[in-house]
């Protein structure tokens, strides 16, 4: 054994794959049964159902061109569902683009679709809420996650932040500066990662050679865990605990959750170009949301009147969302350049005249 193989043996020992329900809904790990109620079943149950809803119909907008390019998720809702039902309402949030379920869950409006028609109230997070707006440029919310966490400690505040990203991400310096601050200063926050096997067209093998995610922790001292990410229950707990730990004063804490999306990196993307599909297809055996349903199922929480109820619901909620976002003005050009200095220095201020001109069709 090379001492290359004896390395990737050593991390995938050190990093098991955590799961509490398998694909076929069986329990296989029973620490957290007497948590899980019908209740909290029907809780998960209901979001991850309507967070499906939500980002097929935004991309059905975006083919009918009645929405901006779109980050589908579907295949991802576990992950995200769970680790924001972790979160307490004091908690900060710092997503990515594609982390609407995420950000919906913890609370904010189906507005967010506006984000990709140009409206910027799309970003605005209901009062109280911390939510960041989604950052596009990758892995630059990490070393924002971590100062924001250590300005909360530093004011007394018992609160968390969570940042999500994609396993991309690990590749981007940022990436690494995020992790050795909170590291250092034992900052409150959760570095949470999707690993859905891609990043864009790149598949993991090709940008590292860790056999994990999850044991880049190692370099920094930090708690480090790979779980399930389709499994919500998994995903809750783990969430749970280390936000918990966060708050506590012992730092920050690193979780890999595996999953994959079914769909392209955006609605201007082929998949197919780099990836088989139908082998991406053959996943939906390991479905967080046909895997939640044959755990109700199999413990007597499904009833077939309840789940028609609660589409029907989440059906009209987004066709709601849908109309109101629909009735909003055109976005106003002025808001690429006003927001970003008080006082624009002449570069932006410059540009902004020669677009202005250019939309008016002067010379």
């Amino acid at each position: 054994m090379t001492i290359t193989e004896t390395r990737q043996f050593d991390a995938e020992l050190q990093f098991p794959m955590l799961q509490i329900v398998d694909h076929k809904g069986n329990l296989v790990d029973d620490t957290y049964k007497s948590e899980m109620t019908e209740e909290m079943v029907q809780r998960f149950y209901r979001q991850l159902k309507t967070m499906r809803l939500f980002d097929r119909k935004a991309v059905n907008l975006q083919r009918q061109g009645r929405l901006g390019t779109y980050p589908p998720f579907e295949g991802q809702e576990a992950a995200q569902v769970g680790s924001a039902l972790a979160l307490d309402d004091k908690d900060w949030m710092f997503p990515t683009y594609r982390d609407h379920a995420a950000i919906i869950t913890f609370g904010q409006s189906y507005n967010i679709l506006s984000n990709w028609n140009g409206r910027i109230e799309g970003n605005v997070p209901p009062k109280g809420k911390k939510i960041l707006p989604p950052s596009v440029p990758i892995a630059t919310q990490l070393p924002l996650a971590a100062g924001a966490a250590m300005a909360a400690k530093f004011q007394g505040h018992t609160t968390a932040s969570i940042a999500y990203f994609g396993d991309g991400a690990t590749s981007e310096g940022d990436f690494h500066e995020g992790m050795n601050f909170a590291s250092v200063f034992k900052a409150p926050v959760v570095f949470f990662n999707q690993n859905n096997g891609y990043a864009i067209s790149v598949p993991i093998e090709k940008q590292m050679n860790s056999k994990t995610i999850a044991q880049k922790s190692v370099a920094y001292d930090m708690p480090g865990v790979r779980i399930d990410g389709n499994d919500i229950f998994i995903v809750y707990f783990e969430t749970k605990k280390a936000l918990e730990r966060a708050r506590s004063g012992k730092g920050p804490t690193l979780i890999e959750s595996v999953t994959w999306r079914y769909g392209a990196h955006t609605t201007a993307d082929d998949p197919k170009k780099y990836r088989d599909q139908q082998k991406s297809e053959e996943r939906r055996e390991y479905d967080p949301v046909t895997r939640l349903e044959l755990f109700m199922k199999k413990n007597g929480y499904w009833d077939d009147a309840w789940a028609q109820k609660i589409e029907e619901e989440a059906t009209e909620e987004i066709e709601a969302a849908v109309k109101v976002m629909e009735t909003m003005p055109a976005p106003d050009v002025n808001d690429l350049y006003d927001h970003i200095f008080e006082q624009a220095p002449w570069p932006i201020a410059e540009h902004k005249q020669q677009y202005l001109k250019h939309l008016r069709g002067e010379n």
